[in-house]
This record gives C-alpha cells, structure tokens and sequence, in this order.
C-alpha cells in the first residue's frame, strides 16, 4: 500500500527534539535552505532549552545564521501559531513520545529519526565542534534522502 500524498509529499514539516536547541534548529535551517518556497518548516523541543553556540559555529561553517533562533516547547508552538503540520521529524526518544501523544488530536505523520546529542560530548572544543559537525552531516544525509521526491517534484 502507497504512503498517503501528505507523508510522501509534506507541505509543512516540525522538527523535534528534547530542548529545541541543537539538533532541531540544524535540522529546520537545512531543510529551509533546501527548499526556501517549496515547504513550511518550523521547530520545537519537549523541554525548553538554550541556543547552543556550538550549533551556530557549525550551520554558520555552512553559511547558515541560526543565531536568532528562540527554542520553543510544542505548547508555545501550539500557542503562537498551532500545530498545523503534515510531518513531525522526532530526533530524540522525549521528542516522539511528546509528538507521538499530539497525534491523538492532530492528523499529523511522525518519523523517528534518532539522531546522537552533541551535548554529551566531552573532550577540546575541536572534539566538540566535530561532534557537533557529525549530527549535522546526519541530518543533512537523512534529510536529502527523505525530501529528495519532494525536491523532483516540485522544482
């Protein structure tokens, strides 16, 4: 059986993850910068957190500013703006627990991409940021992979 129109082709996409401050943002700035008309996309986090530097020295490696992004929770997502996406990317297992629980109220498709924190990451700022890069280099693959139709079909 063929995935319905809106999973195989979303017009509007969230990511998610535990804080909202490194991996969706990263994964958020790609993906607009890879179809800067063709998809809405926004990002929030189960819990609150703060902007990573570390996630800003990386997508600004790629020309990407992020430095003004304002992690967000679903609620005040919901609460700003309402949560009227086709797709929800989860990064991290809070993430899709929280996005897996909307679903019961939203008509929204959820895919699981477990994605490492870079957070965790102990060591020099060079073994940081190389963390950090790997996430990104993930993300970029994973998302190049997953909206490469979306791409065919709409350039």
């Amino acid at each position: 059986m063929a995935a319905p129109p809106r999973a195989s082709n979303p017009q509007s996409v969230l990511f998610a993850c535990a804080m909202n401050s490194v991996r969706s943002p990263m994964a958020e700035s790609l993906l607009q910068h890879m179809f800067p008309q063709g998809l809405y996309v926004k990002s929030a986090g189960a819990r609150k957190g703060e902007l990573d530097p570390f996630a800003i020295a990386i997508m600004a490696e790629l020309g990407q500013d992020i430095s003004t992004h304002k992690p967000q929770t679903f609620e005040e997502l919901e609460d700003w703006e309402g949560l009227n996406f086709d797709l929800i990317i989860t990064l991290s297992p809070e993430a899709h627990h929280k996005a897996l629980e909307l679903t019961r109220t939203l008509a929204a498709d959820v895919e699981y991409w477990p994605t490492h924190d870079p957070t965790t990451i102990e060591g020099s700022r060079d073994q940081k940021l190389a963390a950090y890069r790997d996430v990104c280099d993930q993300l970029l693959m994973r998302i190049r992979r997953r909206f490469a139709k979306v791409g065919a079909a709409s350039g």
